[in-house]
């Protein structure tokens, strides 16, 4: 794994407010490198120190990994979900970086 690709990864997880996420694409994107698979690697390997429950599916829904851990992040931080709260509210919860 690239440690620059992995440092800017984690730099931006580290920005996204409370109650706001980012897809693992979004960041790919917006980092110019790699994809989403990549962005998860980053997460999964190196994620633990930074709020990873605010980095999700691009529809919003949970990966096993989020688990009931995330959940308490979410309601503790107000985080837009979906009625059954089992996805987060994508149009209402994503962080607009650029503003």
């Amino acid at each position: 794994m690239d440690d620059v690709f992995a440092e800017q990864v984690l730099s931006l997880v580290e920005r996204i407010p409370p109650g706001k996420v980012l897809s693992y694409g979004v960041i790919a994107e917006f980092l110019g490198a790699g994809g989403p698979r990549q962005v998860g690697r980053v997460m999964a390997l190196e994620g633990g120190g930074v709020p990873w429950w605010r980095v999700v599916r691009a529809d919003g829904s949970l990966t096993a990994a989020h688990g009931v851990g995330a959940q308490e992040h979410y309601v503790d931080e107000g985080t837009p979900m979906r009625s059954r709260g089992s996805a987060v509210d994508m149009p209402a919860a994503l962080w607009d970086f650029s503003a």
